[in-house]
């Protein structure tokens, strides 16, 4: 409702009264947070905090010369604190406060003032066009109260400020916007309202003599329900920085003019562990904010090579918790429960991340209390696969599904309607070969070689199904499933890596999928072809390519996705990026972290990758050739099966 009355008035009001969301124009923003914390913070790109999940915001407001400053009426810019290593430049504190601190200083040698206004405006920061699990857009506010330095929210959340304000003002919505007195260089004159409506709002005002150092003033918010006077008001030591060794203990150093690429490798950590809840590893913070298998799996494979084993080591424990009497895993699991949708992905997913962490890690005592799990997981598979081994599935038009697992949605282009696709089936062959190492690995010799032999026979199956899918369909690319014989080139990165799936898949079709997905990315990179939208999970063609030879094409790439982080100046993408950035669209989570992991694991593939047919580690086959002539390329303690490289 509020949000239709805005919109009848927005014609008559100036741009940057309200956010961008709000006002009908695509908006972004970034997460912060604490490790592991149920609750996150956004903050938009223009400097509005939303204090946790479908809260308010705190968005600041400049009255300086006379005029009120506004988003619209600045140029903004953003960047990463620490020579963007680290991620956000507001830093929590604890688990339940969120501080900002604005630093206003003149630009000039005259002496000024000017006053700054926070307004607390029942506004989220996610926008209205986010429409999954977690509606964006409004966020009620029925109650405003000052109570000396604090600022009392609907009773359970708040404002402290720190530096002590010159004065405060609320105003109901039908009392008028308030943005309107912030630019009579004023304030409404209560400093306590009720408003019916929900849609409360109040300014909080700094009076600022500028002079040569400038002015900083700084609020503490409740992250989630809270109420003002929990909020500590002794603060800790305000530290807007963190050594890279917060996020990682593997170094990697790229000469000064390549340095975006590991600013942004180094973020994407960051950003997954503040996306965490918990042990759960999830995508995002707000539509995304469950855990899939499928997103944590590949999620942690990255984190794994970058150093935070204990991670992985939680959310697989925690992840293996949710399997179900006859051994399915979960596609997902989330404050319901795990979700009992059939996505065949999941089983194989599994027992890839629990030899994989065992691989890195060398933990047999770990991988032995998981391998029940691991063994009834590989258990289930083999019933899938058998319902397609049946003298029915023999048959002229059905032989390309003979020995595949069943139809599922696991992947998200056939959930209007289950297909035989091969992104399960390939993760089914890594499922059961891992499945086969890890009872090697833990002295389970004769289940072993019953694994290897499912193992072999799957794999025979496999290269039989997607010969006749070509065949059928007349292509001469890999499948992305056996029912359409449709391209996919970014579902088919998974057969090089994770899966390395070498001989179950013609090597002349693997290759050429890649040589149509590189035609089509020259056609748009240069204009040659329209294009509206894309999904950055196309960032796992990078290591695809590596894994093919493809130095340069990789490099170009690389390129080309690091042009398309939103906004400009913080690295990270949304799960869609869309050619018009500011028509208001779906963008998923932003920051998006499967998409970030996918980068992760592409980058960290042009440095060093392993190659399991012939137990290689092969280094440097995906570094352009720029970054090894300039002096300043180092890679320091990256994690491999083989010990940590430097």
């Amino acid at each position: 409702m509020l949000e239709r009355r805005i919109a009848a008035d927005d014609g008559r009001l100036p741009r940057g009264d309200y956010p961008r969301g709000i006002s009908g124009e695509q908006g972004y923003w970034t997460v912060v947070g604490r490790d592991g914390d149920q609750e996150e913070g956004l903050v938009s790109e223009d400097g509005a905090v939303e204090t946790g999940k479908r809260g308010f915001s705190v968005e600041p407001f400049l009255y300086a010369d006379g005029r009120l400053w506004t988003w619209a009426d600045a140029h903004v810019t953003r960047w990463l604190a620490d020579a963007g290593r680290i991620v956000p430049v507001v830093q929590w504190q604890d688990t339940t406060r969120l501080a900002c601190e604005y630093h206003v200083r003149s630009l000039t040698r005259r002496p000024r003032s000017a006053t700054l206004y926070l307004a607390i405006r029942p506004f989220q920061v996610n926008p209205p066009s986010q429409t999954l699990n977690t509606r964006g857009g409004v966020s009620p506010i029925r109650e405003l109260a000052r109570e000396g330095d604090r600022v009392r929210v609907n009773g359970d959340r708040g404002v402290l400020s720190l530096t002590p304000p010159s004065g405060f003002g609320a105003s109901t919505f039908d009392q008028g916007n308030i943005v309107e007195s912030l630019r009579r260089g004023g304030l409404p004159a209560r400093d306590w309202v009720v408003d019916d409506f929900q849609s409360a709002s109040g300014a909080l005002a700094y009076r600022l003599d500028l002079g040569g150092g400038g002015s900083t003033v700084t609020v503490l918010t409740s992250l989630g329900p809270s109420p003002a006077e929990a909020i500590p008001g002794a603060p800790a030591p305000f530290a807007k920085r963190a050594p890279s060794s917060a996020l990682s203990s593997v170094e990697i150093y790229l000469p000064a003019r390549f340095a975006e690429v590991t600013q942004t490798l180094y973020a994407q950590i960051a950003f997954i562990l503040v996306n965490r809840d918990g042990p759960a590893i999830q995508p995002g913070s707000r539509s995304y904010e469950r855990s899939w298998i499928r997103d944590g799996s590949l999620t942690s494979s990255a984190l794994l090579r970058m150093g935070r084993a204990q991670e992985v080591r939680d959310y697989i424990e925690w992840f293996a918790g949710y399997a179900f009497a006859n051994g399915k895993v979960p596609c997902c699991v989330d404050s319901r429960g795990a979700d009992p949708v059939p996505e065949h992905d999941s089983s194989g997913e599994f027992i890839y991340l629990v030899a994989e962490y065992l691989r890195q890690t060398g933990d047999r005592d770990f991988a032995g209390r998981i391998w029940p799990h691991v063994r009834a997981a590989a258990a289930y598979l083999d019933t899938l696969r058998q319902q397609r081994r049946t003298p029915e599935y023999r048959t002229a038009g059905k032989r390309e599904f003979f020995g595949l697992l069943p139809p599922s949605i696991s992947h998200e282009g056939y959930s209007a309607k289950p297909m035989h696709s091969y992104w399960d089936d390939l993760f089914a062959l890594r499922g059961f070969r891992d499945a086969a190492f890890l009872a090697r690995a833990l002295g389970i010799r004769p289940e072993g070689a019953r694994l290897d032999r499912i193992a072999s026979e799957f794999a025979r199956d496999l290269d039989a199904s997607i010969r006749a899918t070509m065949a059928r369909h007349r292509i001469d690319y890999l499948p992305g499933c056996a029912d359409l014989g449709d391209l996919d080139a970014t579902s088919t990165t998974i057969a090089l890596s994770p899966v390395q799936a070498g001989s179950a898949v013609p090597a002349a079709a693997l290759r050429r999928t890649f040589e149509r997905y590189w035609e089509f990315f020259e056609k748009r990179r240069d204009g040659k072809e329209a294009w509206e939208a894309f999904t950055p999970y196309e960032i796992r063609n990078i290591g695809a390519f590596v894994r093919l030879g493809w130095r340069d094409r990789a490099g170009a790439l690389l390129d080309w996705f690091l042009d398309f982080r939103r906004p400009s100046g913080w690295p990270q993408w949304p799960e869609v990026v869309w050619r018009d950035e500011r028509t208001p669209h779906f963008l998923g989570d932003l920051p998006h972290t499967w998409v970030g992991s996918d980068y992760v694991r592409s980058v960290l593939d042009m440095l060093a990758y392993t190659r399991e047919r012939d137990d290689a580690l092969v280094l440097g086959a995906g570094a352009p050739l720029a970054w090894l002539r300039q002096r300043g390329t180092q890679v320091r303690g990256l994690h491999t099966p083989y010990g940590p490289l430097s």
